[in-house]
């Protein structure tokens, strides 16, 4: 008998039937920047079509973002003022803490989550405090990111989401959270996150660049696989809701070896990098944006993410959800 699996690709209709994987439009998840300095937002060079928000402007998009179906923003600050100890991290009145609370007070369906980090709020730009020599201290480092994790729940997070990759502290985030009687804020630890080279838009974006040395000391080193699985169990273990693996394109084989091992929720970043090589290709016409979009998110749901982060989440929405 001649097999013909060209019957069922023949059209639109056909090919719509049988697919076997769908991205939907609530798994998607928009990061948003918001600035405490009128003067620092607008555009940001190196990604086209992202800006950086005051916080009127960031209310407004997650307006926007929920109209078109999008359920959850990632949230950024970039405060007025920065120190070697992040002091304005923490504050009840720092720049994501108002966020979270003008999106729960404008949208109160909206889910907020909080990256959970140190490196926009230090003069220095490391995720951590540092000693003498310049290193990073991680347990004091966790202790500050447990006083952080508790101000954002005060304001009402729904998920706080520590980047640092600092070890141990998704149990320190969970004991402050518990102790303070929000055992309902989640966690979704970046897990594995990779000392990528993906991720220089976002630190224009975020003036979160090192100045000095880098982050290859505590983010996890590129050709490591086994290492990814050990850390995602880690955190699991110490009370992660979801996990995390960061960036999404160069790591879609982390990815599936999460999934096929752990039963959390996954999520993927759709980082920085990536979206700007995108753009850059786009805007010379080297590629077909709207077909290299859905590929693109179709690749994640494939590799097995249950979430996926993206700056292209928004236009992907607009053209494949159904709207409020």
């Amino acid at each position: 008998m001649l097999h013909r699996p060209r019957r069922l690709r023949r059209t639109p209709a056909l090919r719509e039937l049988v697919r076997e994987h769908r991205t939907p439009v609530d798994a998607l998840v928009m990061p948003l920047f918001v600035v405490e300095r009128e003067s620092e937002a607008g555009a940001i060079s190196s990604m086209p079509g992202i800006l950086r928000h005051t916080l009127p402007q960031c209310v407004e998009e997650a307006k926007r973002l929920f109209s078109v179906g999008i359920n959850a923003v990632l949230l950024f600050g970039i405060p007025a003022h920065k120190d070697a100890v992040a002091s304005r991290n923490a504050a009840d009145d720092g720049i994501v803490q108002r966020a979270i609370a003008g999106i729960k007070e404008a949208i109160p369906e909206m889910l907020t989550i909080a990256d959970l980090c140190n490196c926009e709020y230090t003069d220095h730009g490391h995720c951590g405090l540092l000693d003498e020599r310049g290193e990073v201290r991680n347990d004091e480092s966790v202790a500050l990111l447990a006083t952080v994790a508790r101000s954002y729940a005060r304001a009402g997070v729904d998920i706080v989401a520590p980047s640092d990759m600092m070890d141990g502290r998704v149990a320190a985030i969970r004991r402050a959270l518990d102790g303070d009687g929000f055992t309902q804020t989640a966690i979704m630890a970046y897990s594995a996150k990779y000392a990528s080279a993906f991720y220089g838009p976002f630190r224009e974006a975020a003036g979160s660049t090192p100045q000095f040395g880098d982050r290859r000391g505590y983010q996890m080193d590129p050709p490591n696989a086994r290492e990814a699985m050990r850390e995602i169990a880690l955190d699991i273990d110490e009370g992660a809701d979801i996990v995390m693996v960061k960036p999404a394109l160069p790591y879609l084989d982390i990815v599936r070896s999460a999934r096929d091992r752990f039963d959390a929720p996954i999520a993927v970043y759709n980082v920085s990098g990536e979206y700007a090589m995108m753009e850059a290709a786009f805007e010379r016409g080297w590629l077909e944006r709207e077909r290299t979009v859905d590929e693109l998110m179709a690749s994640f749901t494939r590799a097995g993410a249950d979430i996926i982060i993206s700056y292209f989440a928004a236009e992907y929405a607009r053209r494949h959800g159904r709207g409020r």
